[in-house]
């Protein structure tokens, strides 16, 4: 086949990329787009995602206009998207009817505590059936808020004329002139409203919630032909979007984490920490959530997986509210140059803790310092507890599968923080490989889509090369830190 390109965008929680990349599966353009971040006197966490509809058409737009390239060689595309941020929107326009709602956001915790109260065993029920514990952190209860705290939302659904869905499907919506409402496997077992024994929505959950079926997308294979789009008229001719996958489960793709045990770790705003664990259903007993890796080639693949809030948020909290850095770079050298002793634990449950823990309620702690601790101490405990918080997950994991894990790919922006990543292969006590590219997630929906469509083969993973950090940290010191990091995260449960 003569040269072909393929086209990939990532929605993701601060910003919208769109890359291109070759026949060889390599990216050659890139383009950005940061969207707001609304945040309301309550910590409340929105998105317009009119905005962010207008952004993914023009990253789009703008990488393919960057590169030069022959509009006509342009092939399929993909999708990967920031989950469980919510949005209704109007049927007939694809216009939104109130703000995303992002997956930050807890603002449905009061609706979750009055569910489980009122409906004894429910919590149980959800769990066992999707996977995930009853949470304001998913979409099933953002939907309900937003169905009985939105009055545009309620005069839709009266009207027949709403839809529900994550990022994913909105975009699909607009990128397809409202022709194809639909979700993928991946995205779909993220909103506790799909069972994953019997995949397929849950009609007794969906009802517990308030959620009609009909305002829930069709839920498709990850590597289905998903629609037809020319972008609103930007290419000649439309092409086929064949993957959709939520930006982790892109992410795990991307690395060709394809088989049982594979696992990765993505650090960005929050962190997902995913296994493969094939094609059974297995509900974690140490605190992780179970979700579909994706379906391709018509059979699904399970994960396990820990998800944690704040990741990288950590880090711009060290820059914009503290301001004790200029940018996220001199994060890295600060922490090294931090007095190594300094017993400084930071547990940064800004907006309750995630994975293994899975408490709403806890706040943010800084913990053991001393008269000696200052601006790099600090610095330096902001970094680690990024690292404390996926070994925390990883350790889980360890519990439930009784696997040796003895390396994680990882991706995302943190990845650059040399500390950072030294520090969590000692303290996890494993490898860490680093591709030679940032965008996994996109990179992963690129090659799945490219692959569905014909257009790779699985020699489309060659184009990754990979750099690796091992242990040196000695058993005594590692186990010492640790049992400092648990009394702190101790002060919060």
């Amino acid at each position: 086949m003569s040269a072909f390109y393929v086209l990939g965008i990532d929605q993701s929680t601060q910003g919208t990329k769109g890359i291109l990349a070759d026949d060889k599966g390599h990216i050659i353009g890139r383009a950005d787009k940061a969207h707001d971040q609304i945040i309301n006197d309550k910590g409340w966490v929105s998105h317009n995602a009119g905005q962010i509809w207008e952004n993914s058409l023009q990253v789009l737009r703008d990488v393919i206009e960057k590169t030069g390239v022959d509009r006509g060689k342009i092939l399929c595309m993909g999708i990967t998207n920031q989950r469980e941020t919510t949005v209704a929107w109007e049927k007939e326009t694809g216009k939104p009817l109130a703000d995303a709602v992002v997956w930050q956001c807890s603002r449905a915790s009061e609706l979750c505590a009055r569910i489980e109260e009122t409906n004894p065993g429910f919590a149980a029920m959800v769990r066992e059936r999707t996977g995930i514990y009853l949470s304001p952190f998913f979409p099933a209860s953002k939907m309900a808020w937003l169905s009985e705290n939105s009055d545009a939302v309620r005069e839709a659904a009266k009207k027949g004329n709403l839809a529900f869905g994550t990022i994913d499907a909105y975009l699909l919506y607009r990128f397809t002139g409202g022709t194809s409402f639909k979700t993928d496997f991946s995205n779909a077992s993220r909103t506790q409203l799909f069972n994953l024994q019997t995949l397929s929505w849950d009609e007794e959950i969906c009802r517990t919630f308030g959620i009609q079926r009909e305002w829930l997308p069709e839920v498709a294979d990850s590597d289905a032909c998903f629609g037809m789009t020319d972008l609103d008229g930007f290419l000649s001719s439309p092409i086929p979007i064949h993957s959709m996958l939520g930006d982790s489960h892109g992410a795990l793709f991307g690395h060709n984490c394809r088989k049982h045990g594979d696992i990765k770790t993505t650090y960005g705003t929050g962190s997902s920490i995913m296994m493969n664990i094939g094609g059974q259903f297995v509900l974690s007993s140490h605190g992780l959530a179970t979700s579909l890796a994706w379906k391709t080639g018509g059979k699904v693949q399970y994960v396990l997986e820990g998800n944690i809030n704040y990741t990288g948020a950590v880090i711009t909290w060290l820059k914009n509210d503290l301001q004790l850095i200029g940018s996220p770079g001199e994060t890295g050298t600060l922490a090294k140059e931090a007095n190594p002793e300094d017993g400084t634990f930071l547990v940064p449950a800004f907006s309750g803790l995630g994975a293994p823990w899975w408490n709403n309620d806890a706040r943010a702690v800084i913990w053991g310092m001393s008269r000696t601790t200052g601006k790099k101490e600090v610095v330096k405990a902001a970094c680690e507890s990024i690292a404390y918080q996926i070994r925390d997950v990883v350790d889980a994991m360890r519990s439930d599968t009784c696997l040796e894990i003895g390396s994680l790919c990882v991706d995302g922006g943190p990845t650059k923080n040399d500390y950072l990543m030294q520090f969590q292969s000692d303290i996890t006590n494993a490898r860490i490989r680093i591709p030679n590219v940032e965008e996994l997630s996109v990179l992963g929906t690129v090659y799945n889509a490219g692959i569905a469509a014909g257009f790779y083969n699985e020699e489309v993973f060659d184009a990754l090369s990979y750099q690796e950090y091992s242990p040196k940290m000695d058993a005594l010191t590692r186990e010492r830190k640790i049992a400092g990091w648990k009394e702190a995260v101790s002060k919060l449960l």
